[in-house]
């Protein structure tokens, strides 16, 4: 290579190094000024639920009164481990390593988004997915999604991992208006999210990601089938399950 172009490249690298430091610079100060939630006040949210009414033992389900979502909030000791195993799995493998965003992912997607012109790609962690859910909105715009990355890594210095994760499984739509693993298992398999087995739990996990789509009731079951088995070769190559949990589920 000649002395000519090696210099060019060069002069060319640090141009690029230049644009991309202004560039992230000014997508800084601007993140810096958008008007943010207080999360000081998440814990005061109103999440809502359906009114049960049981019977006289309070076992037995009588009526659901619900408007626009059944939900049932319960607490992280009465998920299933398989629920919470999986759900890391197939939705963000490095949930307990990272603080609240992968900047890798970040970078990935807007490379990808860049190329496409579009948003198509997301790289969302599970703080991610539970601050869009619960304190911002769906909208495609950059603004929310710097929010949503501001907010995410704010969330991880107030809330350990296991309550986001809580949050995550109480919250995250099932299909329809069903939001939240408790009514998820009662309506697909007619248990208490406690008692979900491994392979249920797989079946769950494939849920969110496009619940219309996977859903059983719909014409893709085939579909579901394929993702309830993705969501178990992730936990068999996280460690997870063992080999054999893995062939019988």
């Amino acid at each position: 290579m000649s002395k000519k172009s090696r210099s060019r490249i060069k002069n060319a690298f640090f141009l690029s190094a230049g644009v991309g430091f202004l560039a992230a610079g000014a997508l800084l100060l601007y993140a810096a000024a958008l008007p943010m939630p207080d999360l000081n006040t998440f814990d005061n949210r109103i999440v809502v639920e359906s009114t049960k009414i049981y019977d006289r033992t309070g076992e037995v389900l009588l009526y659901d009164f619900h408007e626009n979502a059944r939900r049932t909030v319960i607490p992280f000791d009465d998920i299933s481990h398989h629920i919470k195993n999986a759900t890391v799995a197939v939705e963000d493998a490095e949930f307990y390593k990272h603080r609240g965003i992968k900047p890798t992912a970040i970078v990935r997607a807007i490379l990808v988004n860049i190329g496409s012109f579009g948003f198509s790609q997301g790289g969302s962690t599970i703080t991610q997915q539970v601050v869009k859910n619960s304190i911002l909105t769906s909208e495609k715009k950059i603004s929310r999604k710097l929010k949503e990355w501001i907010l995410s890594v704010k969330l991880e210095r107030v809330l350990k991992k296991n309550e986001i994760l809580a949050l995550y499984l109480n919250e995250t739509p099932y299909g329809g208006n069903i939001y939240g693993v408790e009514d998820a298992s009662r309506l697909f398999f007619g248990k208490s999210a406690v008692d979900i087995t491994l392979a249920e739990a797989a079946y769950l996990a494939a849920l969110p990601q496009a619940p219309t789509y996977y859903s059983p009731h719909g014409n893709n079951g085939n579909k579901l089938e394929e993702r309830k088995n993705l969501v178990l070769t992730r936990m068999r190559e996280l460690n997870f399950i063992e080999e054999e949990e893995y062939t019988q589920a």
